[in-house]
């Protein structure tokens, strides 16, 4: 720990950004790893759970989705199952609205680790002229420096390598926790795209089309929902 902690003071006053931006790395892969998490470990459940009930009753579903709103794939499969009896494009329609809301919470932090990413070596850059700055400026060319000076001289070099190397290794962290987060994202807009084709498919031929065709059954009404929803943990 106290390695640690020479180094840092060693690598002088960049180390500090530096020290912030990995707090805020740390933090937001904390925050995504506990998010991805929840979510892909439950929402298998969720949508099988939510598509079986929808091709018997779809207030059931509703209810299901409801309980599971706390999550992106609960009100994502919320959104059109609490309409009041929606032709399939407004079904369609409210689909693809609430799935374009939850792509954007899922990018939550992608902003901050791509800043981390492109400033971060940047800031090693600044601590490495620092250091050369302090090296040269301790030289004594010519003039036989001391024992005193040599030891600045080359503090200052250790300053401008401590610095260039925890800016490129806190930079490649960010980029490898931002890769994760951008596969995660798009494997979701494929399986949120995947359950909602499922979902419409049900609606249009278990619902909508036989009560076109059939003048006596009317669609039922999905949009009466528990006032105090479950959270996920208790569904």
């Amino acid at each position: 720990m106290m390695r640690v902690y020479d180094l840092f003071i060693k690598g002088g006053p960049v180390m500090w950004p530096l020290l912030m931006f990995s707090v805020l790395m740390i933090s937001c892969a904390l925050e995504r790893a506990w998010f991805w998490f929840r979510l892909l470990s439950q929402e298998d459940r969720i949508v099988h759970d939510v598509l079986d009930a929808a091709r018997y009753d779809l207030q059931k579903a509703a209810d299901i989705a409801n309980y599971a709103q706390s999550l992106p794939i609960g009100r994502f499969l919320l959104a059109p199952l609490k309409l009041r009896q929606p032709t399939p494009e407004t079904f369609s329609l409210a689909m693809e609205a609430a799935g374009d809301k939850e792509f954007v919470q899922m990018r939550k932090g992608d902003k901050l680790l791509e800043t981390i990413v492109a400033v971060a070596p940047l800031l090693g850059l600044l601590g490495t002229v620092t250091g050369l700055i302090v090296t040269f400026s301790n030289l004594n060319i010519g003039g036989g420096g001391t024992t005193a000076e040599a030891s600045k001289a080359a503090a200052g070099i250790g300053e401008a390598l401590i610095t260039t190397a925890a800016g490129m290794i806190i930079a490649i962290v960010a980029l490898l926790i931002f890769r994760v987060q951008v596969t995660l994202q798009s494997q979701q807009i494929d399986y949120f795209a995947e359950v909602g084709s499922q979902l419409e498919l049900i609606y249009r031929q278990v619902w909508y089309e036989p009560s076109a065709t059939t003048p006596n059954r009317s669609l039922p009404s999905s949009t009466t929902l528990t006032s105090d929803p479950l959270s996920i943990e208790e569904y």
